[in-house]
């Protein structure tokens, strides 16, 4: 679908609902892999079980879409560089962009951190652009799997 390499890094995610939609959602544009990190969890259980509740919301997307669990986002971070990855953050912060002026790399690595307190700043320190969903009501945020969806639409239909 497209000739760039687009990866998330799902860090420190909680909810089942919002991992299993995140995976759905990257099926439907064609991510290439994604990294999950920190205490998100994973679409198989510590028993090598498909979990059901994450299943449901992705649709059986967990099995179409590339994944890895890697507890260091750091180390992954760092790595993914030196592979030549831009590392695009999503995040509301004084440094972050209007999302529509957001250019994908070759290879881009979009982080999604939490709900509630965002993106850890010591990762996303290390993040080579910050793009922020301007917000027009009276909420400051939106759902995180909702979020990404709209970033990866927008991100991705330029191709």
């Amino acid at each position: 679908m497209n000739n760039k390499q687009v990866f998330l890094i799902i860090h420190n995610i909680r909810s089942t609902h919002n991992v299993g939609s995140i995976f759905r959602t990257s099926d439907a544009v064609g991510v290439d892999k994604i990294f999950l990190t920190g205490y998100t969890p994973s679409p198989i259980d510590r028993f090598g079980r498909k979990r059901k509740d994450i299943t449901k919301a992705s649709l059986g997307a967990e099995d179409s879409v590339f994944w890895e669990y890697k507890e260091n986002v750091f180390e992954l971070i760092e790595d993914l560089k030196k592979e030549g990855f831009q590392i695009l953050a999503l995040e509301q912060d004084k440094k972050s962009v209007d999302y529509k002026k957001v250019e994908l790399g070759e290879k881009t690595a979009i982080i999604l951190g939490t709900e509630v307190g965002g993106i850890d700043k010591k990762v996303l320190a290390l993040a080579d652009k910050i793009a922020e969903i301007p917000m027009q009501g009276k909420k400051d945020s939106l759902n995180v799997s909702v979020a990404t969806g709209v970033l990866l639409y927008r991100l991705l239909d330029r191709m």
